[in-house]
């Protein structure tokens, strides 16, 4: 098997630990920096992939689902978050405090048509006797609840059945035999305690593949965990090749994992029977200065305080590096994967995320937004019912 060209951060002497008997020594390669001119022409490669998306006709023009506006429609929400208790804390601002609700009343229209209506029963009835599966972080989580929120509330008699477990949490419309899973795998690939130590297995991910061979649809996602620094980072060594290293290029490891994860599926995944998806990178707005031009009166650092899309019709917000390694894997794979692009229509979005109105938060924590609210996640009802309005559409229509 030829080398696997990763570009690897060095790592001092002293920081070399034994595992498993053995000494691990540690190569030190150059760190890749793509130019801003690469950057500029991989986000525009971005906006021009189609992934085999499904058209909706409108007038005889053929309608690209993600791109498009964001336009006022009182009859949303779906649902309210007080009508459906499987939201967690950290998703239910209107539970949590937030005094506005302009943010709930927003549907996405694409460019020359408009989307169809989310069906609960409709999906009740496509799927009945099936299974859908999420995989990944909590990002996924959120539309796992968000789905669940949007059946719910359409089919309001029908029993059901909620079992909470790690990393497997499943809900059950018993009476259609629907099965809606959420599987914790923040990464994609394992993650392992070997003496003390997490260990992020680039190379492997067989130990969760096992639960998922048997959805009839898959819809995975990972990115976010692939960043964090520090107390956040969630390995004390990535192995790769049977090595292992304390840290290493992120993008770099990202990729790396994505095509591990892409070979399982190629080669565990029925097409003919298996739907799969892959939901692209959520943004966060952390950064102000991403939104804001010319003179502004804005003093918080984050999205705090925020309570109305971004309008701009030239704002596409910052591409996400991570969207490039997500194409770039997804293209290359034998089996079709149905990429649910929402990086760029959530990127308006700047008023929809949980900000200090996050139930896990103290008192303390909510005095201090800049420093405590949450950019990153999504309110609920909110901006992941569109995420699983257009995964309605790529299944049904």
């Amino acid at each position: 098997m030829a080398p696997i060209p990763l570009h690897l951060q060095p790592l001092s002497s002293s920081a070399v630990l034994p595992l498993s008997l053995a000494f691990l020594f540690l190569v030190s390669l150059q760190c890749h920096v793509a130019s801003s001119a690469l950057i500029l022409s991989l986000r525009h490669q971005h906006n021009q992939l189609h992934h085999q998306r499904p058209m909706i006709h409108s007038n005889q023009t053929n309608c690209e689902l993600f791109m498009g506006t964001w336009v006022r429609d009182d009859t949303y929400p779906l649902y309210q978050s007080s009508s459906c208790p499987i939201i967690d804390p950290e998703f239910n601002c209107q539970m949590y405090g937030r005094p506005d609700s302009n943010y709930l009343k927003y549907r996405w229209r694409p460019l020359n048509c408009e989307l169809p209506r989310f069906n609960g029963v409709e999906f009740l009835l496509g799927m009945r006797g099936k299974s859908v599966m999420f995989v990944g972080d909590s990002l996924g989580r959120n539309q796992w609840q968000s789905l669940i929120c949007m059946i719910s509330a359409a089919a309001p008699q029908t029993q059901t059945q909620l079992v909470r477990g790690e990393p497997l949490s499943t809900f059950r419309f018993l009476d259609y035999g629907v099965t809606i899973s959420f599987y914790r795998a923040p990464y994609l690939v394992e993650i392992d305690v070997v003496q003390g130590k997490r260990i992020l297995r680039l190379e492997e991910l067989d130990g969760n593949g096992a639960a998922w061979r048997s959805a009839d649809v898959l819809s995975f996602n990972t990115g976010h965990w692939w960043s964090h620094q520090g107390s956040l980072q969630g390995w004390d060594y990535i192995e790769l090749g049977g090595k292992y290293y304390p840290d290493m290029d992120r993008l770099a490891a990202l990729e790396r994992g994505m095509k591990t994860w892409a070979n399982w599926v190629d080669t565990n995944i029925d097409k003919s029977t298996t739907k799969v998806f892959f939901l692209g990178i959520s943004p966060s707005h952390n950064n102000p200065s991403e939104w804001n031009t010319g003179v502004t009166t804005v003093t918080t650092k984050n999205c705090y305080g925020e309570t109305e899309p971004i309008t701009s019709s030239g704002y596409t917000g910052p591409y996400p590096d991570q969207m490039r390694v997500v194409d770039t894997v997804i293209r290359e794979m034998n089996n079709h994967v149905y990429l649910l692009d929402i990086t760029m229509l959530s990127a308006f979005r700047k008023d929809a995320h949980p900000s200090i109105y996050d139930g896990d938060l103290s008192p303390e924590q909510r005095a201090k937004p800049d420093y405590s609210a949450d950019c990153s996640h999504w309110c609920l009802p909110g901006l992941p019912d569109t995420w699983n309005q257009l995964f309605y559409t790529a299944l049904f229509y």
